[in-house]
């Protein structure tokens, strides 16, 4: 399988990297990054692009990809719905309309979140831009899945680039475990999301919104989709 990452720095997007590094179905990653990473796998290939609104020159290096991961994102706090928009809904379109042409029967993951509006009409503004993503990535892709995740701990080393997220988790991680277990509609991990990706674009899934249950079950089970 060949697989294109958005995001790959981030913190889901560093999980994310990490299972596709490790599975063996996984020929290929290109990770598509504003500047290098300066990490080294003989599966990894990096494209430095600088215009993340226009991929267009890209297509020829997007053809025959099998899975696109786009975990690219920023908190909301204190960003106007304009600017949010434009990196929320615009680059992740930018991205897919030309990975749509280059590989239209690849499969698209789409990190979105737990409490998205599907209905576009709500009074949170990240969930109704986020739910307008969400509807037309579906419409755009007949193999395009969105991921919404609540609580996410990071596993392995990894940290958010966020100050405040970092605090957040170093906080809370003694009480991850019992938390997973505890509210398994609105925890997840790194790990369980990279897996959860893998195995939706390995086998698909039968719905092509998943909750947060659904992603901890899929990632739970790495040998196959949940019953």
């Amino acid at each position: 399988m060949k697989v294109i990452l958005f995001g790959a720095t981030g913190m889901v997007g560093q999980g994310v990297l990490r299972e596709c590094l490790r599975d063996p179905q996984v020929e290929s990653v290109l990770a598509v990054v504003r500047a290098p990473t300066g990490q080294r796998d003989p599966k990894l290939r990096e494209l430095v692009w600088t215009d993340f609104l226009d991929f267009t020159g890209a297509a020829e290096e997007f053809a025959g990809a099998d899975a696109c991961f786009f975990c690219l994102g920023v908190s909301s706090f204190r960003m106007s719905e304009a600017d949010y928009t434009r990196i929320t809904h615009d680059v992740t379109m930018a991205a897919a309309r030309v990975l749509a042409d280059a590989s239209p029967e690849l499969t698209f993951v789409y990190v979105s979140g737990q409490g998205t509006d599907s209905t576009e009409r709500g009074r949170t503004m990240w969930a109704r831009v986020k739910g307008r993503t969400e509807n037309e990535l579906l419409r755009l892709l007949p193999n395009a899945y969105a991921f919404r995740p609540g609580f996410i701990q990071p596993l392995h080393g990894i940290r958010s680039k966020t100050r405040t997220y970092r605090v957040l988790y170093a906080a809370i991680a003694p009480l991850a475990p019992a938390l997973r277990r505890a509210f398994p509609r609105a925890v997840t991990t790194t790990e369980q999301l990279g897996l959860a990706m893998l195995g939706v674009a390995e086998r698909g899934y039968p719905r092509r919104v998943l909750e947060n249950r659904d992603l901890t079950t899929f990632g739970d089970r790495p040998g196959g989709a949940p019953g």
